[in-house]
């Protein structure tokens, strides 16, 4: 199997999450070890994506660079990521990524219409090898070794439509396309309201979001599953774990799991190369995976 890029450059417009700005997306073919790099053109700074460069957790994944920030990462990443892609110039002309409708599906459309390109080189990815954890009270979020790739994710929330929800997706690329890739983002109308006090949130609506009052979703056409929201914790996950620079082998597990969480379990797993072993998949036993990737 070898590492891959995309086929031809291809663009799209959409709000920011934030501001409530048009944002202009585009995605561009990268050579082989080149890893994924975001590139801002208003400011001509390139951002490398690596654990390093994360600057900022608490409402997405943000990076960084000399005081130069592009937000909201995660939800284009977890699309690069499911579609195996190793090599990709992310250019925005501003300093967050467009949230289109709170999900992946318009990244999963626009690296459709890209194509996927095979490189000459290997393609490498991370074996997990040691079970790595990161706690913080009941909330964990952790990686353990396994044959394949799945995420399990468990969410609680003291709201009557959301409650206890468990999902567990062995991953392959269609599975995530047909079970994670449209599950948006979600908040609480007293959360947007504050947010907005801030300046924050102000691209944030019905358009992009499910947004709950404190008894119902207030989206009109309701929700997409009725477990959209850790569908969606998942999708972020997925985005969130490719700060490790490819893709893995292992499972990943969490109980609430966050931005910050998976940030931090980037950085543990990365500490010690006894918790994990880089492979070039080469040769029969990598049928499997190019399965996955298809």
């Amino acid at each position: 199997m070898y590492q891959s890029t995309i086929k031809k450059s291809v663009e799209l417009v959409g709000i920011g999450l934030h501001k409530g700005s048009p944002v202009k997306l585009k995605l561009e073919p990268l050579e082989a070890n080149s890893g994924i790099v975001f590139y801002r053109n208003d400011v001509d700074v390139a951002i490398p994506l690596t654990p390093e460069n994360v600057v900022d957790t608490k409402m997405a994944t943000v990076i960084g660079k000399d005081g130069n920030v592009i937000s909201t990462i995660e939800h284009l990443l977890s699309a690069v990521y499911a579609y195996g892609i190793d090599n990709l110039k992310v250019i925005v002309d501003a300093d967050e990524v467009p949230v289109m409708d709170g999900s992946s599906a318009s990244f999963c459309m626009l690296l459709d219409e890209a194509g996927r390109h095979e490189l000459s080189e290997p393609k490498k990815v991370m074996r997990i090898k040691k079970e790595v954890v990161v706690q913080e009270g009941e909330k964990y979020v952790k990686l353990s070794p396994s044959p394949d790739l799945n995420y399990d994710f468990t969410i609680k929330f003291p709201h009557p439509i959301i409650k206890q929800q468990d999902y567990s997706l062995k991953f392959t690329k269609q599975a995530y396309k047909d079970e994670i890739s449209r599950a948006r983002t979600f908040g609480f109308v007293q959360e947007v309201q504050y947010l907005r006090s801030k300046g924050l949130a102000l691209g944030g609506s019905l358009e992009n979001a499910v947004v709950l009052d404190d008894k119902k979703v207030l989206n009109p056409e309701g929700l997409r599953y009725s477990d959209e929201f850790v569908r969606h914790k998942i999708l972020d996950a997925i985005g969130d774990m490719s700060l490790i620079g490819m893709n893995f082998i292992g499972n990943y597990e969490a109980m609430a799991g966050s931005h910050d969480l998976n940030h931090k379990l980037t950085v543990e797993l990365l500490k010690s190369e006894e918790n994990y072993e880089v492979i070039e998949l080469v040769g029969e036993k990598t049928k499997e995976l190019e399965k996955a990737y298809a």
